[in-house]
């Protein structure tokens, strides 16, 4: 009888160490798969759930946890199966499963099933530090505009831009002349690199790519990777190429060079028509945070940067710099709460008529992720941001809008289901709404462009050699409306002026007879207006 008794005691103790040891392994597993979920490993991490997975195939929580792997790999349809499993199995294994839930339903554009999941999260969690940290009212607010702005949808046609431009990779921020005839924009198929980023997200490293407008056949033509050595074997993005077409701001990360953290860089087009080295635009406008997605004003006095330097209002920032008379950058003056947010702006772009600004924002004013919002500075003071509305921006990231002189057709890239890739570039027509105003209104009746373009060459009439000189253009009544630089180099001058008006040209150097010139900028019906005067300066 004792005999029996201790075999029984030593079978349960031995079956008892095993347990404990059996858990404590599982314990240490489970550590582990965290760290490497924390560290941004997920395949890490989903190796080692799955091993777990094999002596518990109905733990909800590791269920979980693989499903919040699957949402950091961008396998959303995965995690959402899998979150859906893990809640049917236990709808308590995690306080996170709801929040996860309400994401990847927020994401299908289940609005209402998006909306209870991030309700029952606030209500588990409370108003403390965890709904804060989550981002839960973010999202809450996201799913009432959502709701708001799909219910009284534009009538525009939202087309993705065909494997002319798009590939099966990442192709984004599109940015177009003002005369609408050429676009470059940044592509993560294999291009100048075949190499993948390793130390990033294991994607080919970015080019940019350019594409010219065929005036025939009223299409782009095949997209190549952009002429010249501004690619190179690192990660090289565009962010936007001036309304003229002679510069060319680029973003650069090299960790090992300059550029570490983030830099903008802008490289020119000679007169030849190659394109010099990309050269950084130093400080203060770089700094060691991150510095990107910069445009310039058509006068080329006027820079737009996103910066993540400290002082902000939120991660990152929209920020301007003055061009100096000496040829320097005056220090960077933030746009203001009214533009920029607790959570991030990017994707900039300023229209042709150096007054629109459209920027990105994930904040809580847009459907969800990136939203594409405009503002219209008057007087010196930005207007408040004004969602451009769906199906423009949806419940996917929508960003990076650029529109050519007319404003009759727009681009921006988006990650919003039926694309060739991840992420691709999309073409709307605009041509029935008042893009260039403060809010997105239909026009009363049919009109043409509202901005035109006046470029030409100013030459030394005696010698024959190129002029850099101011031009300077008033409107009927007397009032100056704009002005630039023609260029030493080249003796070429650009400026975006509204159409449909008379204008007066006045050109003024010491030691040159004035010009004084009335020029008629008419309104075309479709396309770009483009008015061409070339002038020739006489000594006095």
């Amino acid at each position: 009888m004792y005999l029996s008794a201790l075999l029984i005691f030593s079978i349960n103790s031995v079956s008892a160490q095993k347990n404990v040891l059996e858990k404590s392994e599982d314990q240490v597993k489970l550590f582990n798969a965290q760290q490497r979920f924390f560290a941004g490993d997920y395949k890490g991490a989903l190796i080692v759930y799955y091993d777990l997975l094999k002596s518990k195939p109905t733990d909800a929580n590791v269920i979980f946890h693989i499903a919040e792997c699957n949402f950091g790999m961008a396998k959303y349809a995965e995690a959402l199966e899998n979150a859906k499993k893990a809640e049917a199995i236990d709808p308590k294994a995690n306080e996170g499963l709801s929040l996860l839930l309400g994401k990847l339903y927020h994401m299908n554009a289940d609005l209402e099933g998006a909306l209870k999941e991030f309700t029952a999260y606030k209500a588990l969690v409370g108003e403390g530090k965890k709904a804060k940290d989550s981002d839960v009212d973010v999202y809450i607010a996201q799913v009432k505009v959502a709701k708001d702005l799909m219910a009284k949808a534009l009538e525009v046609k939202v087309d993705n831009a065909g494997d002319v431009i798009n590939s099966e990779y990442d192709d984004k921020t599109p940015s177009i002349t003002a005369d609408g005839k050429t676009m470059i924009f940044t592509s993560r198929r294999p291009g100048r690199s075949s190499a993948l980023d390793i130390e990033g997200d294991k994607k080919y490293f970015e080019d940019i790519y350019i594409s010219r407008w065929d005036s025939i056949k009223k299409n782009w033509r095949d997209a190549e990777l952009l002429p010249g050595s501004i690619n190179t074997e690192g990660h090289d993005a565009c962010s936007s190429i001036s309304p003229d077409g002679k510069s060319l701001f680029i973003y650069k990360n090299d960790i090992d060079g300059e550029s570490r953290g983030g830099d903008i860089y802008i490289a020119k087009l000679s007169s030849s028509g190659k394109w010099g080295a990309p050269k950084s635009l130093g400080s203060p406008v770089n700094t060691t945070f991150f510095e990107g997605g910069a445009c310039i004003s058509p006068d080329g006095n006027t820079l737009y940067f996103v910066s993540e330097r400290p002082g902000g209002f939120g991660h990152a920032d929209i920020y301007t710099s003055k061009h100096l008379p000496n040829g320097e950058w005056d220090k960077p003056v933030n746009l203001g709460k009214d533009i920029n947010t607790a959570e991030d702006e990017g994707g900039i772009f300023l229209a042709p008529d150096g007054k629109t600004l459209f920027f990105s924002s994930n904040s809580s004013n847009s459907m969800g992720g990136y939203d594409i919002f405009k503002t219209v500075n008057e007087n010196g003071k930005w207007s408040i941001p004004y969602n451009l509305g769906y199906p423009i921006n949806t419940v996917a990231n929508d960003m990076n809008m650029t529109l050519a002189v007319d404003a009759q057709t727009g681009y921006f890239n988006s990650d919003r289901k039926g694309g060739l890739g991840d992420i691709d570039i999309y073409k709307v027509d605009l041509s029935s709404y008042m893009v260039l105003e403060k809010e997105m209104k239909r026009k009363p009746i049919e009109t043409g462009p509202a901005m035109a373009i006046l470029k030409g060459t100013i030459f030394n009439a005696s010698e024959g050699k190129a002029m850099a000189v101011e031009v300077v253009i008033y409107d009927e009544a007397g009032a100056k409306v704009g002005s630039t630089m023609s260029s030493d180099g080249s003796g070429e001058y650009f400026i975006t002026l509204p159409a449909g008006k008379t204008y007066l040209v006045k050109i003024d150097s010491e030691g040159y007879k004035a010009i004084d010139e009335k020029v008629e900028v008419t309104l075309a019906k479709t396309g770009a207006t483009t008015i061409v005067k070339h002038y020739l300066l006489y000594k006095k």
